[in-house]
């Protein structure tokens, strides 16, 4: 493993966001927050993130206000008193460890069961009611019931702000709402949410210029988004970097900041006779900085650890290289720091040989 990573250290700073350096915890769903409200266990699951040199921490997926945005009750919500007052807290720990932290703003829609969910007596919601591609279970969503799921998107983020949170992320990947609208296989609309690339980006637009409007222009908005779904993980949004642009350029135009670039692996390739990496590509197409993901310091993906299996650390040079030649300007780190809180202090000083071997029995729901 290289000894050279000043590049992962170096202070990052954009509009009215300021890290110490670039690592970034990627958000990883616990379900440890009981009647959604994050405890003083939540605080201090995050403080020593902070404390263990992590730049800045995206929270799990925290729920909008709508009462079949969830699948558990134990998934954190980003409304209400009691969950606010929690936030608070978590944020006074990270801030005071000396971190910065988000909230990712989440609508499980069609992934929810509701069989197991609250208000099982509720259906799901998505574009069309498909839980997948053929699979209808639902109906479609009404174009009222898609304004006030935007309001209720840009609400949550009036209160992050006003629980001190240093920007806001919102979960646009890996099949659930936002991305339900993205994907042709899910999103089979003729009106103006439907059909179109343009149409079908237009739910997280409008989300976007929502949350823009009701905070301020130097508050940051990040959207994580990915090719692959949970329903079909060779699933792809775009097969050409020209489509890539087709579906990036109008999110950039309504006010993202960051895009972060949900991969299973950062180190393969997006398209081919090209080495850039999902992120590589967006920051090239959109100009805007970006977050790359995708097991980072390990040499197993996510879908092995759904096994059980465990993976062994991964040298980081190739990444600390792409970092150094501008190909992403972020790097998220999910399983690595879900299992050792210091990982970003152990690879700044060195210590590779304290660096634990990731377990799969302490396997998060990804986010």
């Amino acid at each position: 493993m290289t000894n050279n990573v000043d590049a992962l250290f170096k202070p990052f700073s954009y509009k009215g966001l300021t890290l110490k350096n670039r690592i970034a915890m990627a958000p990883m769903t616990r379900e440890f927050s009981p009647d959604g409200i994050p405890a003083e266990d939540v605080a201090g699951y995050y403080r020593r993130r902070a404390e263990g040199g992590t730049g800045l921490i995206i929270t799990e997926g925290t729920t909008i206000n709508d009462p079949v945005a969830t699948m558990s009750g134990k998934i954190p919500e980003i409304h209400g008193v009691k969950p606010m007052a929690g936030w608070e807290n978590v944020v006074k720990e990270v801030h005071a460890a000396g971190g910065k932290i988000m909230p990712q703003l989440w609508h499980v829609g069609m992934a929810r069961n509701p069989s197991t969910a609250p208000f099982p007596e509720l259906p799901s919601v998505g574009p069309s009611g498909l839980i997948q591609p053929g699979k209808k279970v639902a109906e479609p969503l009404t174009a009222a019931q898609i304004e006030n799921l935007i309001e209720g998107f840009a609400l949550a983020a009036v209160d992050a702000k006003k629980a001190g949170f240093d920007g806001v992320e919102i979960h646009g990947a890996h099949g659930y709402l936002v991305d339900q609208f993205f994907w042709a296989g899910t999103n089979e609309r003729t009106d103006e949410w439907g059909g179109s690339m343009a149409n079908r980006g237009r739910f997280a637009v409008e989300i976007i210029k929502a949350i823009r409007a009701a905070t301020d222009p130097d508050f940051p908005i990040v959207l994580r988004y990915s090719q692959w779904k949970q329903q079909d993980y060779a699933a792809r949004l775009a097969t050409t970097p020209q489509l890539l642009e087709e579906f990036l350029a109008p999110l950039a135009d309504a006010g993202v900041d960051i895009f972060h670039c949900s991969t299973r692996r950062y180190w393969e390739p997006e398209f081919e006779n090209s080495d850039l990496n999902l992120a590589g590509w967006t920051k090239k197409l959109t100009g805007k900085p970006t977050i790359t993901v995708g097991s980072v310091g390990l040499n197993g993906d996510f879908f092995g650890a759904f096994a059980g299996k465990n993976s062994p650390t991964r040298a980081v040079d190739d990444l600390v290289e792409r970092l150094e030649k501008g190909e992403f300007d972020l790097v998220g780190v999910g399983r690595a720091l879900l299992q050792d809180p210091e990982w970003s202090n152990k690879i700044r000083d060195s210590r590779h040989e304290d660096m634990q071997e990731y377990s799969g029995d302490a396997l998060a729901t990804l986010s």
